[in-house]
């Protein structure tokens, strides 16, 4: 799922070098944490959150497959 995040990811970016996910799973978790650079945050946001919750949604469905609950965190 860290690689479904990165792809989508670095479509929306200008930077896609700079690009970073990480992978921290649990028992019955995974916190998939995305970074990107300061002038491409608000391309991985959008407006008023659409694209970040858009992102979280295909990421959550492809989890519902493996049984895992699934949160992505956008941090800078």
């Amino acid at each position: 799922m860290g690689e479904l995040v990165e792809i989508i990811a670095k479509a929306l970016v200008d930077n896609p070098d700079e690009v970073e996910v990480n992978e921290v799973e649990g028992t019955q978790s995974v916190i998939i944490e995305l970074k990107v650079a300061q002038e491409d945050m608000g391309k991985i946001i959008g407006k008023q959150g659409r694209i970040a919750k858009a992102i979280r949604t295909v990421v959550k469905a492809a989890a519902i497959k493996e049984n895992k609950r699934v949160v992505v965190e956008i941090i800078q």
